[in-house]
């Protein structure tokens, strides 16, 4: 059974300032009598007075996350925003990433099991020799280098799906005058999620999204937990890797995929749902410290794959749509006073996996598509 936790906005609506009015001054009347003097009254006794008690201050109340209300972008028109393709003949991408400083886009070309980097409009490999594992129910998949995610302008936290469960690593690779093309081997730092007990060994470290101190990963191991795992960050080291939120627990719903991080902090993941059954991804919202679960909506999407806000503040997911790929594409979540939460389609698009802003608010999106024919486009700033 699918459980939705519907938030009430009541909280948002009473944040502002309540104003009372000052009482309305009374009209002057005429003076057509003299006043006759009043006898005086003895006073009477007064009871003592009783001083209020001071108020004791309140703690705020944290504001519950929010989608975004929808705002006008340059990228609403009649023939949808502009699209061009950076670079095809890609393996199964599943990987988007732009460089702090340089802001060159970095691309996981997860059939071909390599990273690269774009340099006028060409594919350069920047690491390679990754394994390979194949995912997929009904269309299968050859995967490895999943998720990217940079710390630093030298820093690179590359997520892996090329080998079994309990077994795949996420790597971490200092790129500081490194001889590139670097081998998988050569990471600064690795680390796995092996069977422990009772818990399943982790794998298929699809997304990450990186807070100040960690890096959080969607996982794809044990179908019972759903975990997103944390990697403890400091700067640019990472010191160790462990399960930490369980949300297939929390909303009873499959394998937590997409993921990005609010502008106020908060973790926010796209459960993508079963990829046998239609319009049962949902939008999550969580408190990084507390594992608190803040916020739950259905989308109505099928598989959301990516999330990412825009410098806008704008959110958006990506839908993969596994039963009628048709249906894929890029999608703006918007706030919904009935309903919490609806979507706007922006672009239709043929099997999307990762997405990534640039500095100047361009969008960068690989997609599937054809057998080895996978593409990075581009979608000009406006969203």
């Amino acid at each position: 059974m699918k459980i939705v936790f519907q938030f009430s906005w009541l909280v948002m609506l009473l944040a502002g300032l309540s104003l009372a009015q000052d009482p309305a001054p009374a009209a002057d009347k005429p003076a057509t009598e003299e006043t006759k003097p009043q006898e005086p009254k003895p006073e009477e006794a007064k009871p003592a007075e009783t001083k209020p008690e001071e108020a004791k201050p309140q703690e705020p109340k944290p504001e519950e996350p929010k989608p975004a209300p929808e705002t006008p972008a340059k990228a609403d028109s009649p023939n949808g925003p502009k699209v061009s393709v950076v670079v095809e003949g890609l393996d199964n991408p599943c990987g988007v990433a732009v460089q702090p400083g340089t802001g060159t886009v970095y691309v996981a070309d997860s059939g071909a099991l390599r990273i690269v980097k774009i340099v006028d409009g060409k594919a350069e490999p920047v690491v390679t020799d990754f394994t390979v594992d194949i995912y997929g129910k009904g269309p299968q998949y050859n995967i490895g280098p999943l998720g990217l995610a940079f710390l630093d302008e030298n820093t690179l936290v590359v997520g892996g799906g090329g080998k079994i469960d309990g077994e795949d690593q996420l790597f971490v690779f200092n790129l500081k005058d490194a001889q590139l093309p670097l081998k998988a081997e050569q990471a600064k730092a690795a680390f796995a999620l092996a069977a422990n007990g009772e818990l399943k060994g982790e794998g298929n470290f699809y997304a990450l999204g990186v807070t100040a101190d960690g890096v959080y990963v969607t996982c794809n191991g044990d179908d019972t937990k759903g975990w997103v795992s944390k990697a403890a960050r400091n700067g640019a080291e990472v010191t160790g890797f462990e399960r930490y939120l369980a949300t297939k627990e929390a909303v009873e719903v499959d394998a937590p995929v997409g993921i990005t991080v609010s502008p106020r902090g908060e973790l926010v993941i796209g459960q993508g749902g079963e990829v046998n059954v239609a319009n049962d991804s949902l939008l999550t919202f969580y408190d990084p410290a507390s594992k608190k679960l803040l916020l739950n909506l259905k989308t109505e999407l099928h598989d959301i794959t990516a999330l990412g806000y825009s410098p806008r503040g704008q959110l958006y997911a990506l839908d993969f749509a596994w039963l009628d790929t048709t249906q894929g594409g890029l999608f703006q979540l918007l706030k919904d006073e009935a309903k919490g939460i609806r979507t706007k389609k922006i672009l239709p698009l043929d099997k999307p996996t990762a997405m990534a802003f640039g500095p100047d608010g361009s969008l960068y999106v690989t997609i599937i598509a054809g057998e080895k024919n996978g593409k990075l486009i581009k979608i000009d700033p406006g969203l």
